[in-house]
């Protein structure tokens, strides 16, 4: 069984018409139509476009412009029209509805351009919008972080390396090293909505436009602030979604390290918070599990985001100059990846945002006397005892009150004064918590000072971003 002619927007050279399975094989409309609203604005300014260059009166360019605003306001109330569309692509699918409306005049639009250029441009487009959509549900996530951080300012916990107690943190010092990352996903993806911020319109196939168009008033008719350099390159070019696919494989393992660290802190072992009915689930066994299926199912996604980005790498990476029919093969990871890292990241930010953290079991981690261990090298060396030579003593010390089951807080004096004559009556101060955390008063540190200035910075580049989306 074939395609009949009349479904096709390039048949004229062949005698036959494609074989029905091959045109399923290879048509994409079911998932570019996602960027119909870029190929209508795309459209209204090729319109414009080419009749400032002479090629259409302004009536027929107004004729095409308002058949293409029906067309979208048809595309925005009829989903069954969309649905039972045979179209090869969403470029098919818009040019047989403006000739359906207008004739002859619905084909005069598709003059001097060519589908790859014009898919290059709306995935650019949607590329740019997408990226606004991702920073604006970045806001969300970082809003939960910086209020949590500011409710729960002078809680100190146990922070660690290699999974074993290290030295004290404030809770909110911890929260902010999240936000941190999350902070530097937002300015990926301004990024990489500026790499995207090129237009390719007048590339042709690949050899450029040869009707005289102005392509810097058209990029600019799109919102665009320059056009690509070389037609060659720009039909071809996906840099701009690989970028962003990278920067939504970022946010991804971003979100699946703050996953991992919920998921533990949910555990009994740890008890440092209580997750929220509202994102957890149950067991269909066992009545008294509470699970934190929100994070794992985050920290689960992460590896499908990441095969996306593996995916186009190798999609493009043998491909010829020019452009390739392999590239229709670039939007559906992108749009899937998109959608599952959007719903990630919002999850994540309610979930955050519903959590309640246990401040009991959080200070008594904090009380973990080896946690001041270091404490006790800095003082010495302030005594003017080497560091290396300092450590080792306190390295004594430790081993001598574990071998007596004791802490370092309940050994006397006169037993560290056998590790070094430099400790005095002072001691007792340096293994406090409180002056564990003081101490590290730089910025960028865990200080209670340096925290709520860094809480008053985070919280001012949140506002940035709200304001620069």
């Amino acid at each position: 069984m074939s395609v009949s002619e009349g479904q096709k927007m390039w048949g004229g050279r062949f005698e036959r018409a494609p074989d029905a399975s091959f045109y399923e094989f290879e048509r994409s409309w079911h998932f570019d139509r996602r960027m119909l609203p870029q190929e209508l604005a795309l459209d209204r300014a090729w319109a414009r476009a080419i009749a400032a260059a002479g090629i259409l009166t302004k009536e027929e360019a107004a004729q095409l412009v308002k058949a293409l605003d029906e067309i979208e306001s048809r595309a925005a109330s009829d989903a069954a029209w969309l649905d039972g569309s045979k179209a090869e692509d969403l470029h098919h699918f818009t040019e047989t509805a403006l000739i359906e409306r207008l004739g002859p005049l619905g084909a005069k639009l598709h003059t001097g351009r060519s589908r790859n250029e014009m898919v290059a441009t709306e995935f650019r487009m949607y590329v740019r919008e997408a990226a606004r959509e991702v920073r604006g549900a970045l806001v969300s996530l970082l809003g939960a972080i910086a209020a949590q951080a500011r409710k729960n300012l002078g809680v100190p916990m146990a922070g660690a390396t290699h999974m074993q107690h290290a030295q004290p943190l404030l809770l909110s010092h911890w929260l902010l090293a999240h936000g941190e990352a999350f902070q530097r996903d937002a300015e990926r993806f301004a990024g990489a909505a500026a790499r995207a911020d090129s237009c390719p319109l007048g590339s042709g196939a690949l050899a450029g436009c040869a009707f005289p168009l102005d392509r810097v008033a058209l990029a600019r008719d799109l919102g665009f602030s320059r056009i690509t350099a070389n037609s060659l390159d720009a039909v071809g070019d996906r840099d701009f979604a690989l970028e962003f696919l990278f920067a939504l494989s970022a946010l991804a393992m971003h979100l699946s390290r703050l996953a991992e660290d919920m998921v533990l802190f949910a555990s009994p072992e740890f008890a440092y918070i209580e997750l929220p009915d509202e994102y957890s689930t149950g067991s269909s066994l066992m009545p008294q599990k509470k699970n934190p299926d929100a994070w794992e199912l985050i920290r689960g996604k992460t590896g499908r985001v990441y095969g996306a980005l593996v995916a186009l790498l190798t999609t493009c990476k043998g491909l010829p100059s020019s452009y390739q029919r392999d590239l229709q093969e670039d939007k559906e990871p992108l749009f899937e990846s998109l959608d599952q890292v959007l719903a990630m990241t919002r999850i994540a930010g309610a979930t955050l945002a519903a959590t309640g953290f246990r401040e009991e079991k959080l200070r008594e981690s904090a009380q973990d006397p080896g946690l001041v261990a270091t404490e006790v090298a800095d003082y010495l060396v302030a005594l003017g005892i080497p560091f290396r030579q300092a450590h080792d003593i306190v390295g004594k010390a430790l081993r001598a009150a574990e071998q007596q089951r004791i802490s370092i807080r309940e050994m006397p004096l006169a037993q560290w004064k056998e590790f070094s004559p430099a400790f005095g009556n002072d001691l007792n101060t340096v293994l406090t918590l409180e002056s564990a955390l003081a101490r590290r008063a730089v910025s960028g540190s865990t200080a209670p000072a340096a925290v709520r200035a860094a809480l008053e910075d985070f919280s001012a580049r949140i506002t940035r971003i709200e304001e620069n989306p």
